[in-house]
């Protein structure tokens, strides 16, 4: 019977990848300004554009106040 060592060794676990709502809305932003400069070509345009509207609808969804959509709430003067 050979002699197998049981004893395993683990590599350290590096931490699970993050996103975050602002890296959602950085990346809008992103495909936004390509878009506009024409960095899509014809074909690849209602893809994106279908990809697009799903972010932007998740986004508006999740943190309407965070990119000003939300109007502001009357302050009383004085």
């Amino acid at each position: 019977m050979e002699n197998q060592d049981t004893t395993q060794t683990t590599a350290p676990q590096a931490d699970a990848p993050q996103l975050t709502i602002v890296d959602l809305q950085n990346l809008r932003a992103i495909v936004d300004t390509a878009s506009r400069r024409g960095a899509f070509g014809a074909a690849e345009l209602s893809s994106v554009g279908t990809t697009f509207d799903r972010l932007n609808t998740f986004l508006n969804s999740v943190a309407p106040a965070a990119d000003g959509t939300q109007a502001p709430t009357p302050t009383a003067s004085a």
